[in-house]
């Protein structure tokens, strides 16, 4: 085979390899939708659907996985092309990570849809618009190689924080108003921080992204705003949750 050939065998190789991360994003873009569809609406169909779709990602992540090591091994790739191989692996983990984190939404939904509406439940839908923002940006910004819009996407998460610490906050109070709504309240307590976990996936990606076009970390400290760590309820205070301010060393 002639070096043109190779060239050309190779570059058709990492494009199927983008093209298996793409569909892969696609998926879970479509798992987090779903998944806070069915919390706000309630549809337990639809959180069995978002359920059983998980093990398309798993099986994402594993081709991608098997294509990785075999382009390592057998094209010996350097420089750019190193960075694209070696940042599919991390990138596909954080795409199953996110599809972990829907099923869990999704799982917990079944039993929201079973006891009365909560209203602090209307965060959830909040922080969902804005986590399918980020991810979609993020995933475009992958695919048009576009460190601009990855690193626009990265200071998003910021914001998806500072919903998540209200949202937090909020719950909290309506646990101490109403100790009847502990169960729901504890359930969308652990929606928030899951959509929170996955706008922390997605700032990865958009790390990576820029890795793979720049070569070199992003040299940027990265933006967080929550609070809910320090969040506590005041005695004597009433239905009202305060934030403690950090202290240096704090883990956020």
């Amino acid at each position: 085979m002639s070096p043109e050939h190779i060239v050309r065998s190779f570059a058709q190789e990492l494009e199927r390899l983008a093209n298996l991360l793409t569909q892969m994003g696609g998926v879970a873009e479509a798992q987090v939708a779903g998944a806070v569809r069915a919390v706000t609406r309630r549809d337990v169909e639809l959180a069995a659907q978002v359920m059983a779709a998980d093990q398309r990602l798993d099986e994402y992540e594993r081709a991608i996985e098997a294509e990785t090591i075999r382009l390592l091994a057998l094209r010996q790739p350097m420089a750019q092309d190193l960075r694209e191989i070696v940042s599919a692996l991390k990138v596909a983990a954080d795409l199953e990570r996110i599809g972990d984190y829907a099923a869990n939404i999704a799982k917990r939904s079944l039993a929201l849809a079973q006891v009365p509406v909560v209203p602090p439940a209307s965060g959830i839908a909040s922080m969902g618009r804005l986590v399918g923002t980020i991810l979609k940006d993020v995933l475009d910004a992958y695919i048009e190689r576009d460190v601009e819009k990855a690193v626009a996407a990265w200071k998003r998460d910021e914001e998806l924080d500072d919903l998540h610490t209200g949202l937090f906050r909020e719950l909290l109070a309506h646990m101490t108003a109403d100790p009847l709504t502990i169960t729901p309240c504890t359930h969308l307590l652990f929606m928030a921080k899951n959509l929170e976990r996955i706008g922390d996936h997605a700032t990865n990606i958009a790390e990576t992204i820029h890795f793979v076009v720049v070569g070199s970390p992003l040299a940027m400290e990265r933006p967080k705003g929550d609070g809910s760590s320090f969040a506590v309820m005041t005695p004597g205070s009433g239905p009202e949750a305060r934030t403690l301010p950090r202290r240096p060393g704090n883990a956020a």
